[in-house]
């Protein structure tokens, strides 16, 4: 259910709302189509959920399009996301063609949509060729990488940037993760909604029903790690951090998440964690479906301290919702994490569970620091990733793309 723009006002101020009006006003009309590869599931599936109707609101011509694959497809693209972000992968020739078939069956479903409109947004590598079908495009193409790709995979990238080099545009989350590309590229991170019901204020009942489904303990502390079940998020890391500190203090972990539908993967990692985590009863294992965004916003609020220990993040809007919920986040060292976790300042950055391990314990021996850190984390969210700074970008680099063929890296 999507949450009209006005309802924003007393978060953001009445300024920032009127200067995406304006904005809104000299893009009427144009016709922007979104494509990526699952309506629910992951981070991107939620900007594009708010994204799309406020598009609208402000006068474009806005809709948001998902291509369809079988599990082969999907395991294939799993590959090319891993390999973007630096495992070492072999992707042979039968799956690239999987790949490129799948695309070719989706164009034929989306081709009158995508041949007409003015602007473009394919997210990640999923339906990145496109492009090469769409041989009568009207309008310009931006291609939105959301994972973190600074040190690809060679052949993996090769194959890729072939496809995304005769875009227009490109849209990378920070500077790190941008690569030589033949046009425009521009950095915006992402966002969450504040209103959303994974973000928005819960009474306290609803907290109350949450911690007696699942046995959590309201006297002892509890970490918890909200995240798709995915190695590179590291939860089994987070299994052994749990245990050096619950040998000083009586802690409760609670790992929750789900799978994407363009993920095929995470059932085998979920396996792994639930072998970590053995039969202790103060490790929650969760598996939760793509709607439980309360019992989400209720976990995040109950922690005591949140943790995103990824060895690889294109940003981590976990963090981002620990922070707005006034949480200090212990989170990898890497990727978007250091964008939003600001060292002692918000949060901790770390590198191994021993590391976590001990922030962990500091924190729990530190009530004043868990205060001040949660504040200001509340305060930064508020000042650099809501969804109408996010917004407010894309209207922008439309705007650019659109009236120029001129460009290098640009922050918008």
């Amino acid at each position: 259910m999507s949450v009209p723009l006005g309802a924003y006002e007393g978060i953001v101020g009445p300024a920032v709302l009127r200067e995406l009006r304006q904005l809104g006003e000299k893009l009427a009309g144009i016709r922007v189509v979104h494509v990526n590869s699952t309506r629910e599931g992951g981070g991107v599936a939620e900007i594009l959920e708010w994204m799309t109707p406020i598009m609208k609101e402000l006068g474009l011509d806005a809709s948001w399009e998902v291509i369809n694959g079988n599990s082969r497809f999907f395991e294939i693209t799993k590959a090319i996301h891993n390999g973007l972000q630096g495992a070492n992968v072999e992707i042979p020739v039968k799956g690239w063609k999987t790949y490129e078939d799948t695309n070719a069956r989706n164009f034929k479903r989306l081709r009158p949509i995508l041949e007409e409109a003015d602007i473009v947004f394919i997210h990640d590598p999923q339906p990145a060729h496109l492009l090469r079908l769409c041989t009568r495009r009207k309008g310009k193409w931006i291609w939105r990488a959301h994972i973190d790709i600074s040190r690809p995979f060679r052949p993996v990238w090769k194959v890729v940037r072939s496809m995304v080099e005769p875009y227009d545009a490109s849209i990378f989350s920070m500077p790190q993760f941008a690569r030589p590309l033949p046009h425009p590229q521009f950095l915006v991170p992402p966002s969450i909604d504040p209103l959303s019901e994974k973000n928005r204020d819960l009474p306290f009942a609803e907290l109350e029903a949450v911690q007696s489904r699942y046995g959590l303990d309201p006297s002892r502390p509890l970490l918890v790690q909200i995240s798709r079940f995915d190695r590179f998020k590291d939860p089994v890391g987070v299994v052994a951090a749990y245990h050096m500190v619950r040998k000083v203090a009586k802690v409760q972990l609670v790992l929750a998440g789900g799978g994407a539908t363009d993920d095929p993967e995470g059932k085998a990692v979920l396996e792994d964690v639930l072998e970590a985590a053995g039969n202790d009863p103060d490790i929650h294992v969760l598996l939760l479906p793509p709607d439980s965004h309360k019992t989400v916003n209720a976990l995040q609020r109950m922690a005591t301290i949140i943790l995103q220990k990824s060895t690889r993040e294109g940003f981590g809007l976990t963090v981002t919702e620990g922070m707005w919920k006034g949480k200090p986040v212990i989170g990898g060292d890497v990727g978007g994490i250091r964008l939003q976790v600001v060292n002692h300042h918000t949060g901790f950055l770390v590198n191994t569970p021993e590391g976590a391990a001990h922030r962990i314990r500091y924190l729990l021996h530190h009530q004043e620091g868990i205060d001040r850190m949660g504040t200001t984390a509340r305060e930064f969210v508020r000042e650099n990733y809501l969804l109408t700074r996010h917004i407010r970008e894309y209207l922008t680099l439309m705007l650019v793309t659109l009236h120029s063929d001129q460009g290098n890296l640009v922050e918008v």
